[in-house]
């Protein structure tokens, strides 16, 4: 008996913030619950920036967070591949030498009129890397970046454009900066311009034009639009109904560690659902999502390792991510009558388990 259902696709809304690229808003997979039961267990669809990762530049498609958080206008500044001092500023920044960033950042705008070293002192202003936080001169920055021709400039200008930082909030301006990006070959930008076309506020909805962009940026590595695209086929949103191009694309999310990819492969893998039925290696999937703290991963591997269908029966360990899930908003009736026939010493066991975990959160 199939005990997992796929995911099905609700893209009504789009959340877009100055933080990063905005994740397309799916609903998490369901089993006994209709798909609007499950909100509370969608990530809002991409992990928020907090402060840079190091060495890699911070990433733009990371989820949402908060308005308050930094925004993450994912600066990538390369080398200037004939200047052997252009790597410094970026070597700097890998090592999180800010400061020293900061100065030749800095010298390189001032001299060479620089467009990757103006999108550097953009992003260090955005994120009070080595100075105080200052969004205005973030966006003057990335302003003369984008001038300058530099698409990361362009796309981190938009996203400030677009959450109103740095100055007003200018929806037209930032949906030009994003095409102009994305026609640079920006899969961040192409990303964001697809969400923005199938959100249809800022832009007439277009879902035709929001696939082809997802398509662009999902060919060029980015795993969101790998993601959402995936879910495209699924329903045939915008393209054809392609079940096989839907796993392959889920597949590819899920290798470059998409938690929601992860789930819906998983799922796919265990049912045998576009792809040969891999129990063994659907649970492990479950177990990583789980372990990433994705309550409907969370709820899935309860289930399977109460069933001991693909993974040997542990109904202790089962109970425990029943609980934890529970905790984060995913609920079920059916775990819950399990839960309640645990003998009272492997009921605690579970409750201790659930404790400890939820403490490392």
């Amino acid at each position: 008996m199939k005990i997992l259902r796929p995911i099905s696709i609700l893209m009504s809304c789009l959340i877009l913030t100055a933080n990063a690229a905005a994740q397309v808003s799916l609903t998490p997979p369901g089993v006994d619950t209709p798909p609007a039961a499950d909100k509370s267990a969608a990530k809002p669809k991409a992990k928020p920036p907090v402060q840079a990762k190091k060495p890699p530049a911070p990433a733009a498609t990371a989820k949402p967070a908060a308005p308050a958080a930094a925004p993450a206008a994912a600066a990538t500044p390369a080398p200037v591949p004939d200047d052997p001092n252009a790597d410094l500023v970026y070597g700097a920044y890998q090592r999180g030498q800010y400061k020293t960033a900061f100065d030749l950042a800095s010298k390189r705008a001032q001299d060479f009129s620089d467009p990757k070293a103006m999108t550097m002192l953009g992003e260090l202003y955005a994120n009070a890397m080595g100075v105080k936080r200052d969004y205005a001169k973030a966006a003057d920055w990335y302003k003369r970046a984008a001038d300058g021709g530099d698409r990361e400039g362009m796309f981190a200008l938009a996203m400030l454009r677009l959450g109103g930082r740095g100055g007003p909030v200018n929806r037209e301006e930032a949906v030009k900066l994003l095409a102009s990006s994305a026609k640079l070959g920006n899969p961040k930008a192409a990303y964001n311009l697809a969400l923005l076309y199938l959100d249809g506020q800022t832009l007439p909805q277009d879902l035709k034009r929001s696939a082809e962009l997802l398509r662009v940026a999902a060919d060029a590595g980015n795993p969101e639009a790998q993601y959402a695209l995936a879910t495209f086929y699924k329903e045939g949103t915008g393209v054809p109904k392609d079940l096989d191009k839907a796993v392959r694309l889920l597949q590819a999310a899920s290798l470059a560690d998409n938690v929601d990819a992860e789930v819906e492969y998983a799922i796919a893998l265990y049912n045998g659902t576009g792809t040969p039925k891999n129990e063994a290696a659907a649970v492990a999937l479950l177990r990583k999502a789980a372990k990433q703290n994705s309550p409907i991963a969370q709820n899935r591997l309860a289930r399977v390792l109460l069933s001991g269908q693909g993974a040997t029966m542990d109904k202790v360990e089962a109970m425990k991510w029943h609980i934890i899930a529970k905790t984060a908003g995913k609920g079920d009736p059916t775990l819950d009558e399990a839960l309640e026939t645990l003998s009272p010493e492997d009921r605690a066991r579970a409750q201790e388990g659930a404790r400890i975990w939820l403490g490392k959160k």
